[in-house]
Order: structure tokens, then sequence, then C-alpha cells
């Protein structure tokens, strides 16, 4: 009996998830374990692995949002029959599957085979070419014209599914993108991992928070950065991972900082989780280091060094990015000097790291210069006092400018 593909919940609060396209095609064998979709989540986009082994006998919901528990697809042995699914709706202008008399009807037509069918002249509105923006988007980030697709959905509209038809074709040749004539507009739908960041930032400027603005001097901690480098050739150890220990040992001292909002309580956790802000291509994502403050300098950046690569390739999955109790922004090596971070609902603080700069300052009745860098923690002041955090931050500086009461 054919087996249920059905689309799993991939963290708590998840509803529902769009199907991006699928890495497999109906007819294919599939191996349990192996990539067989894309997903896109409010919070990444991730490969579902196949939950059996078999062919892919049929896609019930080739691309689209698709609730959680719905069956999109069925793997069995190969001519195997399966059940009638209801389809939900796909991409506005896709076709969906030829009704029974359709297909019989192309059955009786298959008889005599006719001649390839050639791309049809693309329809156009105003001189612009008519296309869904899935299909503008997938056309433009694999230099396919546009011009050149023959449409399938309502009035020749060019939809996803014509795209990855001339993309299958080798006999083809790569089509140089079409030029955005001066002065068009661009619209870009948003995905979700967009829709979350929106919603999510929107939900902590509504937080009391306030802010507490430090300078650290990192000579000390420089030279602890490079003789770790020095020892661990096999793995690049960054100022962040420094910051990420340091910060995990100042929590685990400052119990009171290591906590979560909630309507019904303040929830204090025993270990923390420091989640790092990243610019990936998808947008701002925070995976988490866990229990930082038992890894060493070299395990944490391994573990940076592997949840940053997989961001950066839109590879993270959902469990990277869950239960983080504080995180830290590092715009330092962008040369900002100095910034306020938004809040990352629903943990209580972040830390922005700006970069380090030589300051000439006053010390002991002399000028000297140093390699200052400025941090400012905010804090959500329903969880965290004033002083609690100004002596977390006391705490975050003296392991900084001397490593060894940290390590």
């Amino acid at each position: 009996m054919a087996t249920q593909v059905i689309l799993p919940r991939l963290g708590q609060g998840m509803e529902s998830g769009t199907i991006v396209r699928w890495l497999k095609s109906e007819g294919e064998p599939v191996k349990k374990g192996e990539p067989l979709y894309e997903l896109d989540t409010d919070k990444v986009t991730q490969e579902v692995e196949a939950e059996a082994s078999g062919v892919l006998l049929k896609i019930a919901v080739a691309q689209g949002e698709v609730p959680v528990g719905q069956t999109v697809a069925f793997i069995g042995e190969a001519g195997e029959e399966v059940p009638v699914v209801a389809e939900t709706p796909k991409e506005e202008g896709s076709r969906g599957p030829a009704r029974d008399e359709e297909r019989e009807r192309g059955a009786e037509a298959s008889a005599a085979p006719a001649p390839p069918e050639e791309p049809a002249p693309a329809q156009t509105s105003n001189g612009r070419v008519k296309a869904s923006p899935l299909a503008r988007r997938i056309a433009r980030e694999r230099g396919i014209d546009l011009a050149a697709v023959r449409g399938t959905g309502p009035d020749g509209r060019i939809v996803a599914e014509d795209i990855e038809r001339v993309e299958a074709q080798p006999s083809r040749p790569a089509a140089v993108p079409q030029a955005i004539p001066s002065g068009e507009v661009e619209s870009r739908p948003l995905s979700n991992i967009r829709k979350t960041i929106a919603r999510r930032l929107t939900q902590a400027w509504t937080v009391p928070a306030f802010q507490l603005t430090i300078s650290i001097d990192m000579t000390r901690a420089n030279e602890l950065v490079a003789k770790q480098r020095e020892l661990n050739l096999d793995v690049r150890i960054t100022v962040t991972d420094l910051l990420t220990k340091v910060c995990a040992q100042a929590l685990m001292r400052h119990p009171d900082m290591n906590v979560q909002y909630t309507e019904e309580a303040i929830l204090a956790f025993p270990n923390a989780d420091v989640g790092i802000a990243v610019a990936a291509p998808q947008g701002l994502v925070v995976p988490v280091v866990r229990a930082a403050e038992r890894l060493s300098l070299a395990q944490i950046a391994q573990v940076r060094g592997d949840l940053v690569g997989r961001a950066r390739d839109n590879k993270l999955r959902a469990e990277d990015l869950d239960g983080g109790t504080f995180t830290i922004s590092n715009l330092g090596m962008f040369g900002v000097e100095q910034f306020v971070a938004v809040l990352n609902p629903p943990q209580a603080s972040i830390l922005a790291v700006g970069a380090t700069v030589d300051t000439v300052v006053p010390r002991d009745d002399e000028l000297v210069v140093l390699p200052l860098m400025t941090v400012t923690l905010t804090c959500d002041h329903r969880a965290v006092d004033g002083a609690v955090g100004a002596d977390f931050l006391k705490t975050v500086k003296a392991f900084v400018e001397d490593p060894g009461l940290a390590l």
C-alpha cells in the first residue's frame, strides 16, 4: 500500500508551510532520508527528507501553502495505485492535474504522437511579459528570459511550472536575463521568513526596553583570539566566539538575565543558549549555540561556523533556531562603531557589538592608545531591572578585559 507523505510540523506553533519546489519528479526512485522537497516555513526554508523508500508515485501538491498534516505526495512500488486526494489551490494561474476525461482524451491522442510543441511568444501587457511573481523570481535567479517562455496560465500568463519546464530542456541554450526597463518598479512578494521578521520586530518595538552602553579594552581579548588561532588551525576563532563564551559564563553568574518574559511568568533557564544574529540571503536569522557555557572556544567556533555557513546556504533546520535565551548581534566587521539592537522576542536581552577602534584615553596621568570596543545591552524591562542589566554588563566587561576569569 502506498505511503502518504504528510506535511510535517517542523517547530512549535507551525500551522502550515509553503512547498517551494520538489527535488524529485513523479516516477523517480526515492530513498528514506533523501531530500524530497523544499519547504518554506515562517522561520526557515529547508529540505524535507523522505520518510520511506520506493518510487514517488504522485505529487498531490506541486507548490503553494499547505496545512500541517495534509498529504502532499505518495511513495510506493512502481505501478501501484494511489488514492485520490483533494488538492489545495496552487499558485495563481498554474495548471492543475487534468480531469479523468481529459486524461482519457490525452491517452487516445497519444496513439498518434504529435511533434514537439514550439514555445509561443509570451503574452505581454503594456510591454511587460505576463508572469506570476514566483515565476519572475525563479527566472531571474536562473537567468531565463521570460520573453522566450511559453505561458500556460490564463491568457498565456507564465507560471513557475513553465520556468521549470524550460530549464528541464537540455537542448535549450541559456538565455540572457531580460533587462528591466528603466524606471520599472519590481514587486517582490514577502516570503514567510520576511513576514516573520516583520511580525517579531514589530512585537519587539512594543516592549518597554532600556539600553546600557559600555566600552571594553580589547587588548587581552585580541591577544587571546590570536593565540587560539595558532593553537587551532582547523577552525577560525573570532571575537564573536569569545563574546559567546564570555556572555554565557556571565549569564550563569547572573541567572536573572537568562530569562524570558511571558504573560503568566518569567521563565529562567539552566543553560546559556546563545543566539548569533546572521544576515542570510533570505533575511535575518538567529541560529543558537546550545549550552555555550560548557563549550571551549574552539568548540564554539566550530558550532558557530557550521550554523553561519548553513544559514547563508539556506540550509538551517527549525531546531537550529528554537530556544535561544540571549542574542549577540555583531556589526563590528562592517565598521559600525555603536548601535542599538532590537530585542529578539521572547528573549529578554540582546547585546549589540561594535567595531574595535584605537582610541586615546587617559591612564595613570598619561594619554595612551587602547583598542576599545563599544557594546550596548538592550533589555526587556518587564523581565530585567536596570541594576541587574548593569551588573551583568559589568561582568561581561571584566571577563573580556581579563578572559582568564571566564575561561
